[in-house]
């Protein structure tokens, strides 16, 4: 399954994208980042179908990282293609945006800046796809 972050704004070239990138190489299945402008801008077409669709949002469930992983591996395995992670601009996301998405999950009840929140979810999926894989990086406890 294609792990796919579509984030607004640019993240250029900083700290928070040094992180994102050291995560996501690490990530053994298919991935995949789009930047779009803060405000506007199509998203791309699906890479493959079936496909999810996940926002990150202040509204969204608190999950653990072993419920987070458990979620994926459950897709993944009942066919789903594409995971697509959706990271709003500023203003979030909108009621019909929510509506239409199949997960939304916070890091919290605090607001994150999208650069910040984009590395903690490169650093997720790396957490996700290694407690799937049986790695030891994640421990319980």
């Amino acid at each position: 399954m294609m792990l796919h972050i579509i984030a607004r704004g640019k993240i250029g070239r900083s700290p928070e994208a040094e992180l994102v990138d050291r995560y996501m190489k690490r990530v053994t299945w298919p991935t995949r980042i789009t930047e779009l402008p803060d405000t506007g801008g199509k998203l791309p077409p699906p890479a493959a179908t079936p496909f999810v669709t996940v926002l990150l949002d202040e509204k969204g469930k608190q999950l653990s990282s072993m419920e987070f992983a458990e979620t994926l591996g459950r897709w993944r395995d009942n066919g789903v293609r594409e995971c697509r992670l959706m990271i709003g601009a500023a203003d979030g996301f909108g009621d019909e945006e929510r509506a239409q998405a199949d997960l939304l999950i916070a890091f919290g009840r605090m607001t994150w800046p999208h650069m910040v929140a984009r590395a903690m979810l490169a650093e997720q999926l790396w957490r996700a796809t290694s407690i799937l894989a049986n790695h030891p990086y994640h421990r319980e406890g």
